[in-house]
């Protein structure tokens, strides 16, 4: 689709052009919006929205990186967002001590606590490298 999209296009000033400040991101960002809430968007819409969103993620790549969490942040945030405390999870781990150690980057999760995570959350073990 989004050759398409490339093809189609007449390049004039009025072309998408790689974004370079935050203001074009914001408009950017508003004329996707836009055309994502028209009732009947057309191909050369959903082709000229795909190109704008390309050009959206190269940018917020570039400005705003997402750091990599570590295990023991992925795990803290499983807690906050289920709601659970340390002890919790002293099944997996064998006890509430085991427990704050890896939490407090003392102890480092083994293949069996990422299995039992991961099968507890529901999550791919993944998350957790």
């Amino acid at each position: 689709m989004l050759a398409t999209a490339i093809r189609d296009y007449t390049l004039d000033e009025r072309a998408p052009k790689p974004i370079s400040s935050k203001k074009q991101h914001e408009e950017y960002v508003a004329a996707v919006l836009d055309l994502e809430r028209r009732a009947n968007p057309t191909a050369k819409d959903r082709a000229f929205a795909e190109l704008l969103i390309l050009l959206i993620e190269a940018y917020e790549k570039e400005r705003y990186p997402i750091r990599a969490a570590t295990p023991r942040e992925v795990l803290a945030e499983l807690l906050d967002v289920n709601d659970l405390r340390q002890k919790d999870l002293a099944p997996i781990f064998g006890g509430e001590g085991v427990v704050s150690e890896v939490l407090n980057g003392k102890r480092e999760l083994n293949k069996h606590h990422i299995e039992r995570l991961a099968e507890k959350f529901g999550v791919s073990p993944a998350v957790f490298f």
